[in-house]
């Protein structure tokens, strides 16, 4: 039973991190696919599109004018938190940033963490 026990307390916070990791990836990649979303949905539907961040209901949601293209409950779906240099960005219908700055989005959850940057010109990087 100590043998148990003393693997079981070496092993739990190694799992308990790698756990954490597979949440904040995932995170990571939903919410590259909304602003890879609202980039495509700005050029093909020839008008802007937005992506809102909201860090309080930890929630991205995509839009094209009124329409709501995608929404994500982040927190929900992978318990991560998400704190941003700002609030939302808007791609023109050429696909590039419009406004004038950059967004850095960082997830986090225990030790994991994650960044995606949104750049002028439309870009998302991980």
């Amino acid at each position: 039973m100590a043998i148990i026990g003393l693997l079981t307390a070496i092993s739990a916070p190694r799992a308990s991190a790698f756990l954490d990791g597979i949440a904040v990836q995932g995170a990571s990649s939903d919410a590259f696919a909304i602003f890879s979303s609202a980039r495509n949905a700005a050029v093909n539907g020839a008008a802007q599109a937005t992506v809102e961040i909201d860090t309080l209901r930890v929630t991205m949601t995509a839009r094209l004018k009124t329409d709501t293209i995608l929404k994500r409950e982040l927190g929900r779906v992978h318990d991560v938190k998400l704190s941003t240099s700002r609030p939302s960005i808007t791609f023109s219908a050429s696909g590039m940033g419009y406004g004038a700055g950059n967004l850095t989005l960082v997830i986090r959850r225990g030790r994991a963490v994650d960044s995606l940057f949104v750049s002028r010109l439309g870009r998302v990087r991980h």
